[in-house]
């Protein structure tokens, strides 16, 4: 059995490229974070899969440089009322509380780039918005 070259492997892209991109990628690289959440809409308006437990992808900085592999050690859907806070701080990005995880995540997803990327200027997330909530892990020695 041959291990795929991590030029095989999909792209991980936290956030759009920019500031949040790079915080986001920093956080990962630190190992601060270790969760991500994105919504299940989206998935289903790519027709991608669902992330599984095993898979791994490249993680790329706003540059779209590969920085790090990682692997999905964790995958659940669940409603953002759901959330729960051992999440959000896995997230990496100094959440203390559920409401400020949210708080933040609702910024990203009614901000511009977002819902320029979506179409629809008017969506808005609420507690029964699905989200796909992750938990990966840094594979060690394995860049893009």
């Amino acid at each position: 059995m041959t291990t795929p070259s991590s030029s095989d492997l999909p792209k991980c892209e936290f956030a759009f490229p920019g500031p949040l991109r790079d915080q986001l990628v920093a956080a990962v690289l630190s190992g601060a974070k270790t969760s991500t959440t994105g919504l299940l809409q989206d998935y289903e308006r790519d027709g991608e899969p669902l992330p599984a437990v095993g898979d791994r992808s490249v993680v790329v900085d706003s540059a779209d440089r590969p920085v790090a592999v990682i692997e999905v050690t964790g995958v659940r859907v669940v409603r953002l009322g759901d959330v729960d806070l051992d999440h959000a701080r896995d997230e990496g990005e100094g959440y203390d509380s559920v409401a400020a995880w949210r708080a933040g995540h609702e910024e990203y997803w009614h901000g511009s780039d977002y819902l320029g990327w979506l179409g629809d200027p008017g969506f808005r997330v609420d507690d029964d918005t699905l989200a796909v909530v992750e938990r990966f892990r840094v594979v060690p020695g394995v860049t893009g």
